[in-house]
């Protein structure tokens, strides 16, 4: 027996490290990561053999699937409000929350528009060019909502709400201006790093016209891989997360006063 000892034990490392390689990590991350999610993840393959399996949506309707028992180890809000309430509910780990970036929001039109975004900002959109304009879904999308308030802050939303197409997410927004459904889109600032959307027309809204966008990220009391989903976390924490995150204008958050 003893001769086949060595044998076995080396037998079962080799199985453990499989199934460590083979691990996969459901993700339910915020539509504005899409393009940032996909090198996080990419890196922290290379680094521990997890696999990132991620779904895109919004905050709000990931949310409710959470609550309502969806499979998810991680989820990556666009806000804080959504991971407090699973907290409260008892559906995520308040010691795993934190605040991953902040969001910002711009102006887009695809490239041709010639509604001088960048030198006219907000004025551009009343230009009698200005049909539609695509905003995230407010009900369920922080992006939504942040672009209402700017609205509201430059006093342009009753004059302008009749003209808004609501996208499901930030992402749909996005598509709607891309493919000219809407003429202008006020979406997320990581969007717009797409390829397909670098040549457009962009203005960065700024920040004092809406609430800070603090995008927070917090484990799933369900999940049966919360050593791989904190480490995930770890990773998007490095300064290795920082940097890939602010490669697609998704920076630290700003101090917040005590």
């Amino acid at each position: 027996m003893k001769f086949f000892r060595p044998l076995t034990l080396s037998l079962c490392v080799l199985l453990l490290a499989s199934c460590v390689h083979a691990q996969t990590l459901r993700v339910a991350a915020a539509a504005d990561l899409q393009f940032a999610m996909k090198d996080l993840g990419t890196q922290f393959e290379k680094k521990t053999g997890t696999k990132i399996l991620v779904s895109y949506g919004s905050s709000g309707n990931f949310s409710s699937q959470i609550e309502n028992g969806a499979p998810f180890d991680v989820f990556f809000s666009a806000d804080a409000l959504y991971p407090e309430r699973l907290i409260k509910s008892g559906a995520a780990d308040a010691q795993s929350l934190f605040t991953y970036a902040q969001g910002h929001l711009v102006l887009w039109a695809p490239t041709g528009t010639n509604l001088q975004l960048a030198q006219k900002g907000f004025s551009a959109l009343q230009d009698p060019r200005v049909d539609k304009i695509a905003i995230a879904n407010p009900e369920h999308a922080p992006y939504g909502r942040a672009a209402v308030a700017a609205l509201q802050k430059a006093g342009l939303y009753d004059q302008l709400k009749s003209k808004l197409v609501l996208g499901e997410n930030i992402s749909q927004a996005a598509q709607f201006a891309q493919s000219g459904s809407a003429q202008v889109g006020i979406i997320a600032l990581s969007l717009t790093f797409a390829e397909s959307m670098k040549n457009g027309e962009r203005w960065e809204i700024p920040a004092e016209y809406y609430p800070p966008i603090l995008q927070t990220a917090v484990v799933i009391h369900s999940s049966s891989n919360k050593a791989a989903a904190n480490a995930f976390l770890d990773f998007v924490k490095s300064d290795d997360g920082h940097a890939i995150l602010s490669k697609f204008g998704l920076t630290p958050p700003a101090p917040q006063n005590p």
